[in-house]
Parts: structure tokens; sequence; C-alpha cells
């Protein structure tokens, strides 16, 4: 299992790394006046950062209104975020904000595209992670020193 949810707007980069991936995933509407979907199983979160360090607006209004569904956010297990490092201490600040109101944990952390070896440590970690995840116990497996 490793399904994943996740948003991309139309810049396109968050989806070019989650389809690197060649995982399961559902990607959630950029239109805003489309409804999010209502998962029905276990999800990791992959998520952009949006703004520009400050946080303000971090989060991607297509995912607040995701996770605003009782379901999904009983369903969330863990967040993957992207970001830029220009912007300091705000790269991929998304992803600690929604771990953090979420209680699930960032499992990592890329920038933009994401690099070939992103892909192969997630892809990995994802796999250890749904090994190890199992009855709501959350153990974060990836590489700690990209989601620190």
């Amino acid at each position: 299992m490793a399904n994943l949810v996740y948003y991309s707007s139309s810049s396109e980069n968050t989806h070019r790394f989650v389809q690197k991936l060649g995982l399961p995933s559902t990607r959630l509407p950029v239109d805003a006046a489309s409804e999010p979907p209502t998962v029905d199983e276990p999800f990791v979160l992959v998520l952009p950062t949006y703004g520009g360090g400050d946080g303000k607006g971090a989060v991607p209004k297509p995912v607040i209104r995701f996770l605003n569904n009782k379901t999904n956010r009983e369903l969330i297990r863990g967040v993957i975020a992207a970001g830029n490092t220009n912007f300091g201490t705000g790269y991929a600040l998304a992803g600690d904000i929604v771990a953090q109101k979420c209680a699930v944990p960032l499992l990592y952390r890329f920038e933009l595209l994401g690099t070939a070896e992103d892909v192969v440590a997630v892809k990995d970690g994802l796999a250890r992670f749904w090994a190890q995840t199992g009855s709501g116990t959350m153990v974060a497996t990836m590489d700690a020193s990209r989601a620190s």
C-alpha cells in the first residue's frame, strides 16, 4: 500500500515529482469550484509550499479544503512537502504546518521538482513507512536529515 494524495498547481512541479514515483495517487483539483475527493483508506499527503517564506498562505487553499473533511483528516498518515530553499526557514513550511495540525509525521522535504535521489528516498521510505505503520501507529522512517 502506498497511497498518495497530492496537490499541484498549474506549475505542475509536485505533479511531475509524484509521477516519477510511479505509485497510486489522487490529485486534488486545482479548480477552486471543484469538490475535493473524500478518501476511503490511509494516505500520505504530498504538497507544495506557497508564499514568500513568512508562513502566511503557505498551505494551498485546496489542501485546506480537502483536510476540512473529517474523514480525510482521520486517514492522513504522513506528509511530504515541496519547497524552495531560497525561502530559508519557510522552506517546505506547508509540510510542517499540516503535520503539526494533523498530528502526523513530516516524512520528507524536497526542493521544487525533486532530484533522482529524492525519488529513490521517497519510494524506499514509503515502502518502509507503510510496512511499519499499522493500526494508527505512526513511524517516520525516511531520511531524518531531509525532514528536519
